[in-house]
């Protein structure tokens, strides 16, 4: 795989360099700190002409610099659970995700807060690819994510464990995200962008949920939404 934009290649070179085979770089790209990460760590570097940076990825985005990397890892689900009984951290599961932009936001907002991991379904939505990574701007150093056969399984597993479970839901009869005593460990359950939660998935909710709103009756794009959950989640928690 390829990493690209400056945030990515650097959080790499931070936290994982051991996964970077090598760091290209156009010829007038200059910054102190990822070249020494780059010498420190001795990674193979390459500086290229434009053209030449753009056939190896093309992207308006590439700011420059980009680097093969390993592909990504996903984690064990059963460790998310354990990890998650002993650190109180919350695991999200996002059923039928399928824009990139919206998973490597959700990532990366569950870095930025912090005690979040990840679950998505191997099947019928959008996989950890390069254009995920450079949303995440580097958040996949920080977020576990793994990915399972079948959701709901994965949802009654976490159920079995202990996990609470709620859901980002529009129903009648959710309550509103900021009047409800938050359980814990928690496991938040999201929908996809034009359906939401499956009705299969929806019945092992415990508790439905809504973003309290008061402007016009729209609603939310799930990685906004992931923000707002990931938010009130962590206030109560602390």
């Amino acid at each position: 795989m390829y990493l690209y934009g400056k945030n990515s290649v650097s959080e790499r070179l931070k936290k994982n360099p051991q996964t970077i085979h090598a760091v290209y770089m156009e010829d007038k790209f200059a910054d102190d700190d990822i070249e020494k990460l780059i010498k420190l760590n001795n990674i193979t570097a390459k500086k290229l002409p434009q053209d030449k940076l753009t056939k190896i990825k093309f992207s308006s985005n590439l700011q420059g610099i980009l680097a093969q990397v390993d592909n990504f890892k996903y984690s064990d689900f059963d460790e998310l659970l354990t990890e998650g009984l002993a650190k109180n951290e919350t695991i999200i599961f996002l059923d039928r995700v399928y824009d990139p932009q919206n998973l490597g936001a959700i990532m990366r907002n569950s870095a930025c807060f912090g005690g979040f991991s990840l679950v998505i379904p191997k099947h019928k939505a959008c996989e950890v690819t390069e254009t995920v990574l450079h949303v995440a701007c580097g958040a996949e150093n920080y977020v576990k994510t793994a990915m399972v056969s079948n959701i709901s399984n994965a949802v009654i597993k976490a159920k079995k464990e202990g996990f609470w479970i709620m859901g980002a839901m529009l129903d009648a009869d959710a309550k509103e995200l900021n009047t409800i005593s938050i359980p814990f460990p928690l496991g938040v359950v999201f929908g996809s962008e034009g359906e939401g939660v499956r009705y299969g998935v929806g019945k092992q909710i415990d508790i439905k949920a809504k973003i309290p709103m008061h402007g016009a009756e729209l609603s939310y794009n799930v990685s906004a939404a992931s923000a707002i959950f990931c938010y009130e989640i962590n206030r109560q928690k602390k």
